[in-house]
This record gives structure tokens, C-alpha cells and sequence, in this order.
């Protein structure tokens, strides 16, 4: 059966979606309101917050990611104000009507699929062809998957039912390693999976080159363990259709709508939530002072008691002299 954004629009969540939000979050009117109003009275009285939106639909985005533990969801709202704070070349100003971010978008570097699988899920696809490193650098890349990502949060049926992404690295070229500072990559990479307010349920990767596997193992070891368990890779678009709903996938990766076409739907939805994405930019954290963290020392170990930042070097070298056929 296929299920259409409409069926999902964050204005009516259906039974479907409902019922997954009870088992899987916990969540029932009494929970969300109860939570909804201890969350909003915290940032009102949090002094390193500036005008920080408290409407319900974002808000909950927050409270459904940590399954209605307000602590937790505290820490990923500063967390997301935080990564918006340090690296605001990547994660603000994110209109779509910009000449870059349009560019990068309608030529299919990253998109949802219009379709959702039977269970309510949106598909994120990145295509490494839609990219052209030579006329973008890594910040407009990021804003590409910040614009994206920022847009998927505003829809409550993502927030409760969560994502897949589908990776495609068919036509990836050094270019688009090397664009990259490996330390600013590792960073933000790690950064991100713990400060958006996302559900990411599966991660499947696809024409992956065997000159490039050893930097998917070093993002493995940069992520948390349900992440890393999450993340499968296929040598064939066969293979990926056999575990993703074919109905989500583009015609290009064995789906049945053009690659094209579900682009210029995901555009659609760009538009409509441009003005919502763009008034982000209002919010501001003062100071980084109530995040909690683990020791520092602990937090840039690599394996065998390696510094990650000496790590980061030691394959600095190697981001340099790769070679794809």
C-alpha cells in the first residue's frame, strides 16, 4: 500500500501513526501536554536562551526524539541550538530560494521521497552525482542536508514514525572526499547525529567504491553503537530494493518514479516550509554553560588509546591520495 505525504500532513496524524507514537514514545495527550508545558516554563526561565520558538509542533520534536524524557530532551534542544551556534556557516540561512542551496537541491544531491513505507517512514536519498564539488564547497554541501533535515523535523509523522536514508555514492570522484577538512567532517558528522531531533531508523548505502570503505569505518567508530548497527552496504541497486519499499525508491535506484520528478515534489515542500526554516535564525544560545558532557579526555579517545585528533591526521593523508575509477 502507499502512503502519500497527505495521508501523514502533520495537521491529522492518522490512527496508524498514532499508535505507533503510544508504543514506540510513550506518548498519549496526557504525556505530551504534561511534557509540552514543563519544557516550554524551562526555556522561558533558561537564561542563555533568546527567543527560542515554543509552539507545540516544534517543541515536540524534541520530547518524541528521547521518547518523552524531558531532561533529555532539554540537552538536545541546547545541543541543536549549539551546533546552529558554532557552526552557522553549515546550519542558518537555510533559504531555499538562495542561489546555491537551490542549485544543489534541484540538481538531486538530497531529497524525501514523496512516498512513505508501511510504516509511516520518510526515505532520504543523497545522490553523490547531484553534487558538483568543483563549483560548491563542504558548507554548501552542509546547508543541502541542514535545509533537509530541518525541513523533515517540521512534519510531526516524522517525528514520530522517523527516517531512512539512502546513500548512493555511484559517481562519487576524490573531489568530493577532498572537499572536506577530515577534522570539520568528523566533527560535524558527530555533532549532528547528537543534536538534531531525529529518528534515524536505517541507513543503506549503495555502489560504495572499495577505495573509499575504510572512510565509512571511520565514520562507524565517530557514531553511536545503535547508529553504527543501523548502517548496511550494498555493492548492487538490486540488493537495496530487497530491504527498501521500492514505492519509496527513485526509478534510478530500481523505484518507480523518476528521480526528477520526486525532486520537484521535495522543492514543494521546500517552498512551503521556507518561511518557517528561515525564522530559525531568530533563536539563539548565549553560552554553551548547561550542556552536560562527558569528560573531554574520554569524549576524543579513539580505539586503542589513539587521540582522536591525531587520528584525524593520520588519514589526512589518505583523504589526499585517494583515487576512484
Amino acid at each position: 500500500m502507499k502512503h502519500t505525504i497527505e495521508q501523514f500532513a502533520e495537521t491529522e496524524l492518522s490512527e496508524q501513526i498514532l499508535k505507533i507514537a503510544k508504543r514506540e514514545l510513550r506518548e498519549d495527550k496526557c504525556t505530551r501536554e504534561q511534557s509540552l508545558e514543563q519544557l516550554r516554563n524551562w526555556i522561558l526561565k533558561h537564561e542563555d536562551m533568546r527567543d527560542v520558538r515554543l509552539d507545540e509542533q516544534f517543541l515536540l520534536r524534541f520530547l518524541r526524539c528521547k521518547k518523552y524524557s524531558v531532561p533529555m530532551a532539554q540537552q538536545t534542544l541546547l545541543k541543536y541550538l549549539n551546533v546552529r551556534r558554532t557552526f552557522p556557516h553549515m546550519s542558518t540561512q537555510l533559504d531555499f530560494l538562495e542561489p546555491k542551496l537551490n542549485d544543489i537541491i534541484s540538481s538531486g544531491y538530497i531529497f524525501a521521497s514523496p512516498q512513505r513505507d508501511k510504516n509511516g517512514r520518510r526515505v532520504v536519498v543523497i545522490n553523490a552525482k547531484g553534487f558538483n564539488p568543483k563549483l560548491y564547497n563542504s558548507s554548501d554541501q552542509a546547508r543541502a542536508h541542514f535545509l533537509t533535515y530541518e525541513c523533515l523535523m517540521e512534519d510531526q509523522a516524522t517525528q514520530i514514525c522517523g527516517l531512512i536514508h539512502v546513500g548512493d555514492f555511484a559517481g562519487v570522484t576524490t573531489t568530493h572526499v577532498t572537499n572536506w577538512n577530515p577534522t570539520e567532517f568528523a566533527r560535524v558528522f558527530r555533532w549532528s547525529e547528537q543534536s538534531l531531533p531525529l529518528r534515524h531508523k536505517e541507513i543503506h548505502l549503495v555502489n560504495v567504491p572499495a577505495t573509499l570503505k575504510w572512510l565509512i569505518d571511520f565514520v562507524k567508530g565517530r557514531v553511536s553503537t545503535k547508529m553504527r548497527d543501523r548502517l548496511v552496504l550494498y555493492t548492487q541497486d538490486k540488493e537495496l530494493a530487497k530491504h527498501v519499499d521500492p514505492t519509496c525508491l527513485p526509478q534510478e535506484l530500481g523505484g518507480h518514479m523518476p528521480m526528477k520528478a520526486m525532486v520537484e515534489l521535495w522543492k514543494e515542500e521546500l517552498v512551503a516550509r521556507r518561511e518557517a526554516i528561515i525564522s530559525l535564525d531568530k533563536s539563539a544560545l548565549l553560552s554553551d554553560r548547561g550542556i552536560l558532557r562527558k569528560s573531554s579526555f574520554n569524549a576524543e579517545k579513539g580505539t586503542n588509546g589513539l587521540n582522536f585528533a591525531s587520528q584525524i591526521e593520520s588519514i589526512e593523508g589518505s583523504f589526499r591520495k585517494l583515487e576512484f575509477d
